[in-house]
């Protein structure tokens, strides 16, 4: 693996946190249309904190209050952010807004898109095409062959659970249709989500022909967004998926690669990923004493210390003052 530039880091604590004092409360979970032509919300709005040192003020703005704030947790990652959307409050910010590849969390746009493209229960007929891509590439994949005829909700568990690059280009050549239609999806969502430093190249997030990129900042709020949807939220924080044999299609069973899920109090997922330029990412959130806080790792090194150290995150930011909004 190529050596990865650390760059300068800059890291930011809720110790100069501030937020909107008119910032309404976004519910947790609230339900959304699923099929084609559902509304797309818009993110829930960020505040940043006033600055380096504590106790600078902005006009609007006013730090958060509470009792004093713990240290937060060392993130040896290249970038992280863990904000709760809820409030805007920001607990951690490093390198937040260096763009950079993301990897598979890529899939997480996917899987939206393709909720607002399709039904459910939608038929999709794999090719030796989707099946090639991913073998051709050396990706992760669902073990999908050339005939078999699967529904969306299955070929999305595919997706979000083993991280299946079949199932990704199964899903955006038929709903693009084609791979450059569908990433032009991809990339009209991001735009109307004001994800302004994330740009698509593909549905998988594999390096060629380009990996596209993103921050730290904007898959948060993506995963925020995503995870408002019904049909997401199950998939994202379902552990195993089995699917049974039938006549147009074998037996499947895809198992998350979200090491949370099961052990960390509240975790709801949300994505893998790993290439060797982007190393290894994570998003990832969990709904604590009636606050979800959302985070996401992008660029560790090592694959187990993602899930170390979004654990100890979530775990610290649960027992930080919440904002304003959250008393």
């Amino acid at each position: 693996m190529a050596p990865m530039q650390t760059g300068g880091i800059h890291l930011t604590t809720c110790a100069a946190l501030a937020t909107v004092t008119a910032l309404a409360a976004v519910p947790a979970a609230p339900a959304l249309a699923v099929g084609p032509g559902a509304a797309t919300p818009a993110a829930a709005p960020v505040t940043r904190a006033a600055g380096p040192s504590a106790g600078v003020s902005q006009p609007g703005v006013r730090p958060a209050t509470g009792t004093a704030r713990s240290k937060a947790p060392a993130v040896p990652a290249r970038a992280a952010f863990v904000y709760e959307p809820a409030t805007g409050t920001v607990h951690l910010s490093k390198q937040a807004t260096r763009r950079m590849p993301v990897a598979s969390l890529t899939k997480v746009m996917t899987a939206y898109v393709v909720l607002r493209e399709a039904r459910l229960d939608d038929t999709v007929t794999v090719t030796a095409a989707d099946v090639k891509h991913a073998a051709r590439n050396g990706a992760t994949h669902a073990s999908l062959r050339a005939g078999e005829r699967l529904t969306v909700r299955d070929l999305l568990y595919g997706v979000m659970l083993s991280s299946g690059a079949d199932a990704s280009h199964a899903l955006a050549r038929v709903y693009g249709p084609g791979n450059a239609r569908f990433v032009a999806k991809m990339n009209a969502a991001a735009r109307s989500l004001a994800l302004a430093d994330t740009g698509y190249a593909n549905a998988d997030g594999l390096p060629k022909p380009k990996p596209g990129y993103s921050t730290a900042a904007d898959q948060a709020k993506l995963a925020d967004v995503a995870l408002r949807d019904p049909a997401f939220r199950v998939i994202a924080a379902t552990r195993r998926h089995v699917v049974a044999k039938t006549k147009v299609h074998r037996a499947h069973v895809w198992t998350n690669s979200n090491k949370l899920l099961g052990k960390t109090p509240g975790a709801l997922g949300v994505k893998t990923g790993y290439t060797d330029a982007a190393g290894y990412c994570l998003s990832f959130a969990a709904d604590r004493d009636g606050r979800r806080i959302i985070g996401v790792i992008l660029g560790d090194s090592k694959s187990e210390r993602r899930f170390q150290t979004a654990t100890r995150l979530l775990d610290w930011a649960s027992g930080q003052a919440p904002g304003p909004a959250a008393l």
